[in-house]
């Protein structure tokens, strides 16, 4: 039998795992892998102003999220930057002056490599209570402005037209990353929480044959990695966040063989 930390990591990482595939997905179809590392970088200081307040560190990365989020949405409309350069300011500006602050605050110990790199193991019952209490309620809101969100993804002046409201709809979608990149920093870390949005969504794409059934695929690549990283991390002793993003990118190569495709080549020759 497993012990009952395994246990727990297990839970937390499938809730997380669940979660991020569907929104990976649209990560994917919007080309902005940049915007999750944006969002995870920050999120150490997050982190860093969360233990400084002394406030609850997990809402403190979510507010900071959604705050980062709209400066984002402000600077691509006022500066005359590029998106992509906004977005690298944004995400090591946060990311270096969350470690100054931590270095600056002697009197607190604190696990940075827990927070760079996940610590699954680590995690306790109000953690999935969290985790999966968050991930409820992100699913929730990504189901509500799926249809709007889609339409805004595949061209936003027609969504527009059709009154879908993309405007709102891109908002609830950074509030939902928000959520997302807030329950998962404790299971992967905030340098690999991009990595375990990508790597699903893009070995899902390889098979999907519609929008949603790529989501679906998605969150479950997600949680094979979560499973199969957890355990391999038990038996060569190697770190559990970078374990499960190490086996997610062992399933995004399998989906590369041409296997599938002879496969299907030979049942269409049968009939």
């Amino acid at each position: 039998m497993f012990d009952d930390f395994f246990v727990r990591a297990l839970v937390g990482g499938i809730g997380v795992a669940l979660v991020a595939g569907p929104l990976g997905c649209f990560i994917i179809w919007r080309r902005l892998a940049y915007f999750g590392d944006t969002l995870s970088h920050s999120a150490l200081l997050g982190v860093a102003l969360g233990l400084l307040f002394e406030l609850n560190v997990t809402l403190t990365v979510f507010a900071l999220s959604i705050v980062v989020s709209l400066l984002l949405m402000l600077l691509q409309r006022r500066a005359s930057l590029s998106s992509d350069a906004i977005l690298g300011l944004l995400a090591h500006s946060t990311l270096a002056v969350g470690l100054v602050v931590l270095a600056f605050m002697t009197w607190v110990r604190v696990d940075l490599m827990g927070f760079l790199f996940g610590d699954i193991l680590a995690i306790t019952h109000l953690d999935l209570a969290i985790i999966w209490g968050g991930g409820v309620a992100v699913l929730g809101l990504l189901f509500v402005v799926w249809r709007a969100l889609f339409a805004a993804t595949v061209s936003y002046e027609l969504a527009t037209a059709e009154g879908a409201q993309p405007d709102r709809a891109n908002i609830i979608f950074m509030i939902v990353m928000a959520g997302l990149i807030a329950v998962s920093m404790k299971i992967v870390g905030v340098l690999l929480i991009t990595a375990l949005l990508i790597i699903p969504a893009a070995t899902a794409r390889r098979f999907a044959v519609s929008p949603e059934q790529m989501a679906g695929f998605a969150a479950l690549v997600g949680v094979v990695a979560v499973v199969l990283g957890l355990m391999g991390s038990m038996e060569w002793d190697t770190p559990a966040g970078p374990s499960i993003v190490v086996a997610a990118l062992v399933c995004f190569l399998l989906s590369l063989l041409p296997i599938p495709s002879l496969v299907l080549r030979k049942n269409s020759n049968s009939h």
